[in-house]
């Protein structure tokens, strides 16, 4: 399945530039790992690092004036001071063994402030500087090539391409059988998302349901703490509120596991023997929490936000269909501090028992959790001196290496500041 090697941001709100990964112009570069923590200070950017693949899904559903709109319109999302689009990169692997390609997308305004897709384009790695494409819009207007092979290249940059001229070149043969001429109608709306819904675009339309199938946490206990109408569903939606009908999906469709979750939930959180729900006369549900000390059970309203969450995230994991891309911020939030070690285990064995499908993104500010991952897991998001974002892997510095080599925790060093960039500087 599926795997991000790499993601570039440009001109997001306080992210001017920022890469993580591997690109086709940084092949020098390690690519993303199955298990990513960004971690650093409050207001360095980690938020605005999780909206961006917020945003990019947003706006293959419903449309980039939506995707923009929602956040404040598009001049809160660009960079200040800046006069650019907003361009999102994603180098991305279908495969295991298969080349990588490259999706770009670069948003702008109009003459009347409307947000729209002013480029969109999507090159497959051919391994040296120039890239056949699959997609190349400008405008909403441009070519689009049908199959499983991409043909036709451009330059190292993407720019020089002349896709007018190529297309109707005489004696191009293959590629302007295989390529068609395109208009489309709505230039508010991202051309994979219109031209990923066709058979004769199985590249596109792979891609597409990539990013269909991400899964962005935007959990919120009380949310979960809500009594929805009763009835399965399959997966636990971004802010939990179905935390009920997934329990009754999996006690239905996977009651063994289920029992494994329940096994560890109870490892972790000590006395919860039993989790099931419980249909009301008007056809809500409830949660229950049965603990071994108390004849009665606790429904959802009435347990802690440390263990809504917890049980919440083993639920996730233990999806059978699991998410190509799990991406949760912060989940430290309201958990016990000896948690977030076993929980960022649990994370990392999630990718392992899924290698072939599934990445976990975590933003964290907690020493804790750091402590369970490895250097190239790593990534810290901080200040530059003009107020823009700067990332770097903590792999990337040998002697943070050499100390964790030699049994000193990340999350340890983190706190004591060898980390950070004057930490970094004065060792």
């Amino acid at each position: 399945m599926a795997k991000i090697e790499g993601f570039r941001v440009r001109n997001f709100k306080v992210l001017k530039d920022v890469t993580l990964g591997r690109l086709q112009l940084r092949k020098d570069k390690q690519p993303l790992t199955a298990m990513t923590a960004v971690i650093g200070k409050n207001g360095v950017g980690k938020s605005a690092l999780f909206d961006a693949f917020g945003f990019l899904a947003d706006a293959l559903r419903s449309g980039v004036e939506d995707a923009c709109d929602s956040r404040g319109g598009f001049d809160k999302l660009r960079t200040q001071g800046q006069v650019g689009p907003i361009d999102f990169e994603v180098y991305y692997r279908d495969r295991e063994n298969t080349a990588p390609f490259t999706y770009e997308v670069f948003i702008d305004v109009d003459q009347s402030g409307r947000p729209h897709v002013s480029v969109e384009r999507m090159y497959e790695d051919r391994g040296n500087v120039f890239s056949s494409f699959f997609l190349y819009l400008e405008q909403a207007r441009g070519v689009v090539w049908k199959g499983k092979t991409a043909v036709g290249s451009v330059d190292e940059t993407g720019q020089g391409f002349d896709y007018l001229k190529w297309a109707n070149a005489a004696g191009a043969g293959k590629e302007v059988k295989d390529a068609g001429w395109v208009e489309l109608e709505d230039r508010r709306k991202l051309g994979i998302a219109t031209l990923g819904a066709l058979k004769q675009h199985p590249r596109i339309s792979s891609f597409r349901r990539f990013i269909e199938g991400w899964y962005l946490s935007y959990f919120t206990p009380d949310a979960a703490r809500g009594l929805p109408l009763a009835g399965p569903q399959k997966h636990l939606n971004i802010h939990g509120d179905n935390l009920g009908n997934v329990v009754q999906f999996m006690e239905r469709e996977h009651p063994q596991r289920f029992q494994t979750i329940l096994k560890n939930v109870a490892a972790k959180i000590p006395g919860i023997d039993k989790i099931d729900t419980e249909r009301t006369n008007d056809g809500r549900l409830l949660l229950r929490f049965n603990d071994k000390g108390f004849q009665n059970p606790f429904y959802a309203q009435q347990v802690s936000d440390g263990t809504l969450k917890v049980f919440a995230y083993l639920l996730l994991l233990e999806d059978p269909t699991p998410p190509p891309f799990l991406c949760i911020e912060e989940p430290e939030n309201g958990l016990y501090h000896k948690l977030l070690e076993t929980l960022a285990r649990e994370f990392r064995e999630y990718t392992r028992r899924n290698r072939s499908s599934s990445q976990v993104f975590v933003t964290t500010h907690q020493p804790y959790f750091v402590d369970a991952l490895e250097p190239s897991e790593v990534w810290i998001l901080e200040k530059g001196a003009d107020g823009f974002s700067t990332v770097r892997r903590a792999s990337d510095d040998p002697i943070v290496n050499n100390m964790v080599a030699e049994g000193l925790p990340l999350g340890g060093l983190w706190y004591s500041d060898y980390l950070d960039a004057r930490g970094s500087d004065a060792h």
